[in-house]
């Protein structure tokens, strides 16, 4: 398995970002990711949010060995064709090294304060069913043309391009079961969802019927689930998380559970075997759920405790 974190771009510095992620790199961590937002999720909007592109590329050259990348990019905030380009040179910065995370958008006061379109979730999914044929295609042809419902490409072009082959990696995140897993199983390499065993294999099995629609080998899509992290011997501790997800997420409460990663360690390597066996080749950690000094000291202990097992 690899094991990955994703960094909030919420309330944080980038000294603050940048220091934690060349400690995530000495430490032996696979992957980091930022979020994609301008502002927090609040009525307030008040708080600081680190751009995720800028920050991004500035990591990428200053953290020189875990891949890099974005869970996810809110397909609504920019053209595809940009993104394309856009990703294409962090590819380069980093040597290869993107893993670029599409969502179709669903922070609408956002939306509203940027006076950025937000749509019907329907027209933002068949956005995002474009945009990753639109990258893709930039990615790979010398010259792209794309006559879309609401993206076009006119012989263009994109030079220099990434350097993976045949394209840097493409993950899609989201769990909808009638759309947005044929969006996966028609283009991604890589899908992410919030849950844990349960969730996994639940969804897990409808991705696998879509593959079939498709002919597409399920086997050939990664499949990672992101779990917030406490390593604590106290019930309680894992139910005030629970609670926390299932407030701060609108989740049910049996799949809020199912999004701890919590418990002892020999409890924690149980719920990674489980993810094993639920198709799970990537974990993901947030850093939204508990204070960050807190959550380093579990980051830490994870790696070296935990994590060895399971490479």
């Amino acid at each position: 398995m690899r094991f990955g974190i994703f960094t909030s771009m919420g309330m944080q510095t980038w000294s603050g970002v940048l220091d934690l992620w060349k400690h995530l790199e000495a430490t032996g961590w696979d992957v980091a990711c930022v979020t994609d937002h301008f502002m927090p999720n609040t009525p307030e909007k008040e708080g600081a949010m680190l751009e995720s592109w800028s920050t991004l590329s500035a990591l990428a050259a200053l953290v020189p060995r875990m891949r890099v990348g974005t869970i996810v990019l809110g397909n609504t905030y920019r053209h595809p064709a940009v993104v394309a380009k856009m990703a294409a040179q962090v590819d380069i910065i980093s040597g290869g090294r993107l893993l670029l995370g599409l969502g179709a958008g669903w922070q609408q006061n956002e939306h509203e304060a940027y006076g950025i379109p937000f749509y019907t979730m329907r027209e933002r999914l068949e956005r995002l069913d474009e945009a990753c044929e639109v990258i893709t295609s930039l990615w790979k042809n010398k010259r792209s043309t794309f006559k879309g419902r609401y993206y076009q490409l006119d012989d263009a072009p994109l030079d220099p391009k990434p350097v993976q082959s045949p394209h840097p990696e493409l993950m899609i995140g989201g769990g909808g079961e009638k759309v947005t897993l044929k969006i996966v199983a028609k283009h991604a390499d890589h899908w992410n969802v919030w849950g844990g065993p349960q969730v996994l294999s639940r969804k897990g099995k409808i991705l696998d019927g879509h593959c079939a629609a498709v002919k597409r080998d399920p086997k050939s899509i990664r499949r990672s689930v992101n779990m917030a992290l406490h390593i604590t011997d106290k019930k309680e501790d894992v139910d005030a998380l629970a609670r926390t997800i299932e407030t701060r997420m609108g989740r049910h409460a049996a799949d809020a559970r199912d999004t701890c990663l919590a418990g002892t360690p020999d409890q924690i390597r149980e719920t990674l075997r489980q993810l094993k066996a639920a198709g799970a080749d990537t974990l993901f950690i947030p850093s939204m759920f508990r204070p960050l000094p807190e959550l380093r000291r579990d980051l830490d202990r994870f790696i070296n405790e935990i994590a060895p097992a399971f490479r």
